[in-house]
C-alpha cells in the first residue's frame, strides 16, 4: 500500500519531534516514507550513505512511530537510496 502525503508527513513531524529540527535535517531532507507491505515499511532516501545511517540509527524509532501513525504493525524499515529506486 502506497503511503498518502498526509501520512508520510505525519511519520515526519513526529520524527522531528522526537530527533530534533538539527539532526532531522541533516538527515531527513529528501526522504520519502513511500509504502507499507505487511510488516514492512519503505523509505526512499536520497543516498546510501544517508540511507545506511537511517537504518542504523533511526529503523527503530521509525517503526514504532508508524505503527502508531499507521495503526498497523511495522516490525522493520527497509531504506533504498534513489539510486537504487
Amino acid at each position: 500500500m502506497d503511503l498518502s502525503d498526509t501520512q508520510d508527513y505525519a511519520i515526519q513531524a513526529k520524527l522531528a519531534g522526537v530527533i530534533g529540527a538539527t539532526v532531522f535535517d541533516r538527515v531527513f531532507a529528501g526522504v520519502r516514507f513511500a509504502e507499507v507491505d505487511g510488516p514492512l515499511l519503505y523509505v526512499h532516501a536520497k543516498d546510501e550513505s544517508i540511507a545506511a545511517e537511517i537504518e542504523d540509527d533511526f529503523a527503530l524509532v521509525i517503526a514504532d512511530l508508524a505503527t502508531e501513525i499507521l495503526k498497523q504493525v511495522i516490525e522493520v524499515v527497509v531504506v533504498l537510496p534513489k539510486v537504487f529506486q
